[in-house]
C-alpha cells in the first residue's frame, strides 16, 4: 500500500485528534475545522460570562481570541468565574483567562488587552477580529460595541444576566437588526450582578449559549439569533425567543429646550464643578478646565474622594445617568447637586459659544 499524501488532510494528526469528534458533524467536517482555525474572535471581558465563553471557543480550535478586560480577581468572582482560583487574588483577569485557555488549547493564539474597552481602543482593536463577544455587565459600553461593530461590520454576540435569567442575541449580523433597534435608549434602571445577585450556573449558561451563537456564525450553519431575542429563565426552566428588526432611526429630540443654560454657564465660569458620568471614551469629549469626569459605573467607590462642600453640576449623555448619579450622591450626604439636563454636545455648543 503506498502512502497518504500529505494533502489528505489540512491538519496535522494531532490536531485532527483533538477535533475529530466534532468534524464527525456533517455540519463541521474537515472544512468547517478549518473555519474555526481561521477564525478571530475577540471577547470583550472576561468575568462571569467571559469564564464560560472563553474556555468552549479554544476548546473549539477558534483559531485567535482576543480577551479585553481590565479588571483584576476578587474574592467574589469566584463562585462564577470558575477560570479563576483564591492564589489569582489581585491578578488581572484577562492575563489569567488566557494562560488558563492556552494550557487547555496551546495552539490557539490569545492576544491579551488589560484595559478597559472604550471607544478610542474599540476603534483601534475591532477591525483585527471578525466576531465581537458581549460578555460584560456594562449597559453603556453595549453601546460603544454596537456602534463600532456598525461602523466596522462586524457582527456582536449579546448576552446579559439578571439574577436567574439570561439574554442573548446576535447583532449586526449579514446587515440584521443592531442593539439600538431594541434597545434604543441608555437605559440606567438595569442592575449589574453586584447590584442583583447572581448563581454561577445562570452565567455558565448563557455563557455557553454565547458560544454556540458564536461557532453557528464561524460554521455558517444553523439559525443564528439575528433579529431574535432568547429569554432563558433558569428558576422556572422556560425559554422564550421574541423576534425584532430594524427600525428606522427617530427624529432626534430637540434637547437643547431642556438644557440648563444658566447652570452650565455658572459651571463653566468656575462657580462649580462640572461632573462628567459618562464612561471614559464616550464621544464627544468634553475638555475644559473644571471638568472631572467620574463613570457612573465607578461613581459609588470614587465618590468617597470628594468633597462634599463643593457645588456640582452633573452632565452625561442625555441626561438619564446624571440624575441617578445625584441620587447616589445625595445619599451619601452630597448637598450642593444640580443636574445640566441635556448632554454633552448641547455643553460642547456652549464651550464653543
Amino acid at each position: 500500500m503506498g502512502t497518504k499524501s500529505p494533502s489528505y488532510h489540512p491538519f496535522p494528526e494531532a490536531e485532527m485528534n483533538r477535533y475529530i469528534r466534532q468534524t464527525t458533524l456533517p455540519q463541521v467536517g474537515e472544512s468547517g475545522q478549518q473555519k474555526l482555525l481561521s477564525s478571530r474572535v475577540l471577547v470583550i471581558g472576561a468575568g462571569g460570562l467571559g469564564c464560560a465563553v472563553l474556555p468552549y471557543l479554544a476548546a473549539a480550535g477558534v483559531g485567535t481570541i482576543g480577551i479585553i478586560d481590565g479588571d483584576q480577581i476578587e474574592e467574589s468572582n469566584l463562585h462564577r468565574q470558575v477560570l479563576y482560583t483564591p492564589d489569582q487574588l489581585g491578578l488581572y483577569k484577562a492575563k489569567e483567562a488566557a494562560t488558563s485557555i492556552s494550557k487547555n488549547n496551546p495552539e490557539v493564539e490569545v492576544m491579551v488587552y488589560k484595559e478597559f474597552l472604550t471607544s478610542k481602543n474599540a476603534k483601534e482593536i475591532f477591525p483585527n477580529y471578525d466576531l465581537i463577544i458581549d460578555a460584560t455587565d456594562n449597559l453603556f459600553i453595549r453601546y460603544i460595541i454596537n456602534d463600532t461593530c456598525i461602523k466596522f461590520g462586524k457582527p456582536f454576540v449579546y448576552g446579559s444576566i439578571h439574577q436567574f435569567q439570561g439574554q442573548v442575541s446576535v447583532f449586526n449580523y449579514e446587515g440584521g437588526p443592531s442593539y439600538r433597534d431594541i434597545f434604543p435608549q441608555e437605559n440606567q434602571s438595569v442592575p449589574n450582578c453586584a447590584e442583583a445577585g447572581v448563581l454561577g450556573t445562570t452565567v455558565g449558561l448563557i455563557g455557553m449559549l454565547q458560544a454556540n451563537e458564536a461557532i453557528k456564525i464561524i460554521l455558517g450553519i444553523g439559525e443564528v439569533l439575528s433579529g431574535k431575542l432568547l429569554i432563558y429563565d433558569l428558576l422556572q426552566n422556560s425559554q422564550q425567543v421574541f423576534e425584532f428588526g430594524k427600525v428606522s432611526s427617530p427624529k432626534k429630540p430637540d434637547i437643547s429646550l431642556s438644557f440648563d443654560m444658566i447652570l452650565a454657564e455658572e459651571a463653566l465660569n468656575g462657580a462649580s464643578i462640572l461632573l462628567d458620568v459618562r464612561e471614559h471614551g464616550e464621544e464627544p469629549q468634553v475638555l475644559f478646565s473644571n471638568i472631572l469626569q467620574i463613570p457612573l459605573s465607578v461613581l459609588e467607590k470614587e465618590c468617597e474622594k470628594l468633597d462634599p462642600k463643593i457645588e456640582f453640576r452633573i452632565f452625561c449623555q442625555s441626561g438619564i445617568r446624571s440624575r441617578r448619579a445625584a441620587e447616589l450622591l445625595s445619599k451619601k450626604g452630597f448637598q450642593n447637586l444640580k443636574l445640566i439636563r441635556g448632554g454633552a454636545n448641547d455643553l460642547i455648543q456652549l464651550i464653543d459659544t
